[in-house]
């Protein structure tokens, strides 16, 4: 049993349940112990970086002093959001690079009684992990129901493969990894040229135009490849991608229906996982018709939500206090105060 120390960052307490919820299923079979950190606070996101970069980097840097303080046996650190593995890994390289910031961040850490010293603990990605330390081989003998027939397109988001600090991936461009794994489970997997394109982040709620100009087309050559689903590794991209495809089409007239699912979900099903167990059905463009028809067991949608009733639930959510802060624009119709 590998160990590895496990920061879990926010969404998987909230939006991205299903990809915790599918990652719990699989860690047994892949001989991996995760170990969360204790008393861990938000990355910061996207957004904090780019208002004041030393508090950003003090809040995260407070995570890798608590990881670096637990470390027992081990100093790896392993997320599997995108967002918070980009940002643990950049503080800690741009730590190691400028000692002013280092000495900055340690003296608003002192604050509270911590220090970091850089590069004392080493960030992964899980997908990473899986692939370097697991292995495919691992994974392939851990496959008992393959999903074979199932064409998927395989999207990484822009975060996790740039700016590669650690030089932990095959390519920044168009990666393997992930095709590699899907492979493994028995899937078709599609070339899809566009596996490191940006699914707009937030600017669905700054500039809907482009935030939605941005998912079209990720899901516009997902479709003309013939994918009956996308499989993503990111929280954000999972989030967009599905629950503002509606918008997309309204917005542009189309029908597309692409849905999208984090690799660890397909990793439980093709491990024997019942779909329950692994999260579908929270996922707001249904997956199940797709993975009915290659026969995998999935619940049936009789006597369940409605997909009225699901969206305007999705919608609720998003707009909770918990959420990602998204602060509308002055003028907007939405604007309600604080999500």
């Amino acid at each position: 049993m590998s160990h590895y120390l496990y920061y879990p960052g926010c969404s998987m307490e909230s939006s991205a349940a299903a990809y915790r919820e599918s990652l719990e299923t699989v860690l047994g079979p892949l001989g991996i112990r995760l170990e969360e950190i204790d008393d861990w606070n938000c990355c910061g996101a996207t957004e904090y970086v780019g208002i004041s970069l030393l508090p950003a980097y003090a809040l995260i840097a407070r995570n890798l002093a608590l990881a670096a303080r637990q470390a027992d046996g081990t100093r790896t650190l392993v997320a599997a959001c995108s967002a918070c593995y980009l940002n643990l890994a950049k503080a800690d390289h741009y730590l190691q690079e400028s000692r002013t910031l280092a000495a900055n961040v340690n003296s608003a850490l002192g604050a509270g009684g911590l220090a970091y010293r850089a590069g004392s603990v080493t960030v992964r990605h899980l997908l990473e992990v899986i692939i370097t330390d697991v292995g495919l081989d691992a994974v392939r003998a851990a496959v008992s129901r393959p999903l074979s027939g199932l064409r998927v397109a395989p999207y990484l988001g822009c975060m996790v493969p740039r700016p590669d600090p650690d030089h932990r991936w095959t390519d920044h461009e168009r990666p393997r990894e992930l095709d590699l794994l899907l492979a493994a489970l028995g899937a078709e997997v599609v070339d899809y040229p566009l596996k490191t394109e940006c699914c707009g982040g937030h600017m669905t709620q700054i500039s809907p135009a482009i935030g939605f100009e941005l998912i079209r087309r990720l899901i516009a050559e997902a479709t003309r490849l013939g994918a009956d689903l996308m499989v993503t590794v990111c929280p954000m991209c999972q989030m967009n991608v599905d629950a503002f495809q509606g918008e997309t089409n309204r917005h542009f007239g189309t029908h597309y229906r692409m849905p999208i699912l984090f690799y660890t979900q397909l990793m439980g099903l093709a491990f024997g996982r019942e779909a329950r167990e692994v999260g579908i059905g929270r996922e707001l463009v249904d997956a199940r018709p797709a993975l009915a028809r290659i026969g995998l067991p999935v619940p049936s949608t009789a006597a369940e939500e409605t997909p009225e009733t699901k969206a305007a639930r999705i919608e609720a959510a998003h707009r909770r206090r918990q959420a990602l802060p998204m602060p509308p624009m002055p003028g907007d119709a939405r604007e309600e105060g604080p999500r």
